[in-house]
C-alpha cells in the first residue's frame, strides 16, 4: 500500500500551561473570596441581629407621696341627725317648716288630724267617769256596812265583801284614768315639733297626706340638722393605722370651695379594722359656724403622717401580669433585669402605690415587655421621673 501522509501532533506550548495555572488559582481566590466576605457578612449579621435582640428600656426613678403625706376620702355628716316619724296615724293637716328652714328645739313642724284617736279618748274619758261613779257608789256602800258592823247588825264576812268591791272599783278608777293619760299622750303627738336647735334638710310629706305608723310606708315626715358641728367619717387603710393617734389634726378640701382648706382634729375611731374593707373608721370633728359645709359633702382629707408611713408609687405601665401575682422588673446587677413581686395598695390612676417589694432605690423599668426574664440583659435608655 501506497505510503499514507503522516499527521505530525505538536505538544501544547509551555505558555498554555502557565495561562491555565493561573486561571485555576485566580478562580480558587475568587471562591475562598466570596467565603470569605460571606462569613464576614454572616457575622456583622448575627453581631447587628444580637444587638437588635437586647431590648432598649425606659427606666423611671420611683417617688414617694411625700414625707408623711396621706390623702382619703372622707365624708361629713351632721353632729345631730333626727329623722322624725309620725307616732299616731291620721292625716296631715298642716305643716309649718320647709327644707332650709332654721327651727328651735320644740318648734312646731307640722300638725296631724287623728279622729279615730279623738274618739278613743272620748271614750276612755267617759269609762273614766263611769269608773269614777263606781267607786263612789262603793266607796258610800263600804262605808255604811262598817257602820252597821259596829252596831253587830252584820256579819264580818258582808262587810269584808263591802271593802272589797270598793278596792276593786277603786283599781278600775287607776285603770281606766291611765288610758286616758296613755290617748292624751298620744294626742300630744299629733303635734310634731323639733327636737333640737337645727335645719329641716327634708320633708316627705304634704297636707292630706295618710300617716301610717309601723308600716312599710312608715317614712320620716321631716330630717331635722344641728349643722353647727360636723363630724368627718374616713376609713384609713390597716397599713396605715399605726400612725392615727390621739391629737392627730388633718386638713381637708371640698369641691365647692376651690383654694381653701379646712382643719379638723381627731374625735376618735372605731378600734376595730372592718373585715370586708381592711380599713379601720376615724371620726373628726369640726365647728361649722359660717355653715359653708353642709351634711353629706364629699371631701379629701389629708393626713400630716411619719415620713416612714410614706408608701412608694410607681405608674401603672411599669407593672407586670405574671401567675404569681403582680410584679415589677428592676435593673439588676450587670446590667440584666431582675423581677420583683409586689404588692399594691392605692391606685392614685397616674400612679399606683407599691406597698412592699421595691426599695427608693430601685430602677424600675418602664413599659417591660412580656418576653422579659429575670436575668436577661437589657439596655437603658433613658430614666425620669415617676408620673412623667
Amino acid at each position: 500500500m501506497p505510503d499514507q501522509p503522516r499527521i505530525l501532533r505538536h505538544a501544547p506550548p509551555r505558555r498554555l500551561k502557565t495561562v491555565g495555572a493561573v486561571a485555576l488559582c485566580a478562580a480558587v481566590g475568587l471562591v475562598a473570596f466570596g467565603m470569605i466576605s460571606r462569613v464576614e457578612a454572616n457575622q456583622r449579621v448575627g453581631a447587628w441581629t444580637g444587638q437588635r435582640a437586647i431590648p432598649v428600656v425606659k427606666v423611671i426613678s420611683l417617688r414617694g407621696e411625700g414625707p408623711g403625706s396621706l390623702v382619703l376620702p372622707g365624708n361629713i355628716q351632721a353632729f345631730d341627725t333626727a329623722p322624725i316619724h309620725a307616732r299616731v296615724p291620721g292625716y296631715l293637716k298642716a305643716w309649718y317648716a320647709d327644707i332650709g328652714a332654721p327651727v328651735k328645739a320644740g318648734q312646731l313642724l307640722a300638725l296631724i288630724d287623728t279622729p279615730d284617736l279623738d274618739q278613743q279618748l272620748a271614750q276612755a274619758q267617759a269609762d273614766l267617769q263611769t269608773a269614777v261613779a263606781n267607786q263612789h257608789l262603793a266607796d258610800i256602800t263600804a262605808k255604811r256596812w262598817a257602820g252597821l258592823l259596829a252596831e253587830d247588825a252584820t256579819s264580818h264576812q258582808d262587810a269584808d265583801n263591802k271593802n272589797g268591791d270598793l278596792e276593786a272599783k277603786t283599781a278600775l278608777v287607776a285603770s281606766a284614768r291611765a288610758n286616758v293619760d296613755r290617748l292624751r299622750a298620744l294626742e300630744s303627738f299629733k303635734r310634731i315639733t323639733a327636737p333640737f336647735d337645727g335645719v329641716v334638710t327634708t320633708r316627705s310629706t304634704d297636707i292630706g297626706a295618710l300617716i301610717a305608723v309601723g308600716g312599710v310606708t312608715d317614712t320620716p315626715l321631716f330630717t331635722v340638722s344641728d349643722e353647727r358641728k360636723l363630724r368627718i367619717y374616713v376609713e384609713v387603710p390597716q397599713s396605715y393605722t399605726a400612725s392615727i393617734k390621739s391629737g392627730l389634726v388633718a386638713t381637708f378640701t371640698a369641691p365647692e370651695f376651690p383654694g381653701r382648706t379646712f382643719s379638723a382634729s381627731l374625735v376618735t375611731t372605731a378600734t376595730a379594722i372592718a373585715p370586708q374593707t381592711g380599713t379601720l373608721l376615724v371620726q373628726f370633728q369640726i365647728d361649722n359656724a359660717d355653715r359653708a359645709l353642709k351634711p353629706g359633702d364629699y371631701v379629701q382629707v389629708h393626713f400630716d403622717l411619719p415620713a416612714t408611713a410614706a408608701a412608694i408609687q410607681a405608674p401603672p405601665s411599669a407593672l407586670m401580669f405574671r401567675d404569681s401575682g403582680m410584679a415589677v422588673a428592676v435593673v439588676g446587677p450587670g446590667g440584666r433585669a431582675v423581677i420583683k413581686p409586689v404588692t399594691l395598695g392605692r391606685d392614685f390612676g397616674s400612679t399606683v402605690e407599691i406597698a412592699t417589694g421595691l426599695s427608693a432605690s430601685d430602677r424600675v423599668i418602664d413599659n417591660p415587655p412580656d418576653s422579659l426574664r429575670g436575668g436577661d440583659e437589657i439596655r437603658i435608655a433613658a430614666a425620669t421621673p415617676a408620673g412623667h
